[in-house]
């Protein structure tokens, strides 16, 4: 009995810091884990949806646009530069929360900078193809695009398309503002004076997080 109270003090530390992670880490992880079920109901009722249904529409046709250029033979090829962007913007905030931990706040804002302008990027890639879909006629309630074989297509697949991917613009651009406080913070010395960066790590979870709910979003979406 001796033995397992030992341990339980072990686990809690006290019962201040559960499994000796700082208060704010622990519910910003509760607070990912919350957000990952939310996307994930959205992505399992997608998923049932499309796999209940005959035909769905080609994303190779449906995904061929590139800004100026127009129509191209290559499939996806603007949607992987936009996951390119935002993977990328990952690697700069890792650097970002490297830096923070060694103290350095002029690494911090480079780098944090630079996955501002990553996630700013991402949003106007993504802004411009939900402008080229609305010309197309896809909308809410409206689907131009024919199923892989001819057929007509239900809504469910701009529905779902729009609803998710907009949810997720939603993150990043809760994230994108996230950093730019982060940014000012550091720029004005607040971490420096508190003697340490956690904001920027927990800033760089939910960054994280982001990141890789659009490899299930575009997955789902792109490849299927």
């Amino acid at each position: 009995m001796a033995q397992v109270a030992t341990a339980n003090q072990g686990v809690w530390s006290g019962g201040k810091s559960p499994f000796k992670v700082e208060y704010g880490k622990l519910m910003m992880w509760y607070f990912l884990m919350s957000d990952a079920f939310t996307f994930g109901a959205f992505l399992i009722s997608y998923g049932t949806i499309r796999f209940s249904t005959n035909s769905w529409p080609d994303p190779n046709h449906v995904f061929r646009s590139f800004p100026i250029i127009g129509e191209m033979h290559i499939p996806l090829a603007f949607v992987s530069i936009m996951t390119f962007i935002l993977i990328m913007s990952s690697v700069t905030m890792v650097l970002a929360v490297g830096a923070g931990h060694e103290m350095n706040r002029k690494e911090v804002l480079k780098w944090l900078g630079w996955t501002i302008v990553g996630g700013i990027a991402f949003l106007s890639c993504q802004a411009w193809e939900w402008t080229h879909l609305y010309h197309e006629g896809a909308w809410w309630g409206h689907n131009p695009f024919l199923n892989i074989d001819g057929t007509q297509a239900s809504t469910n697949f701009t529905n779902f398309f729009f609803t998710i991917t907009g949810f997720h613009g939603f993150h990043v651009l809760s994230g994108v503002v996230i950093n730019i406080i982060m940014f000012i913070m550091t720029w004005r010395g607040v971490f420096d004076r508190r003697g340490h960066y956690l904001m920027i790590e927990k800033a760089g979870l939910y960054w994280h997080f982001v990141d890789l709910v659009w490899v299930f979003v575009f997955t789902c979406f792109y490849l299927f």
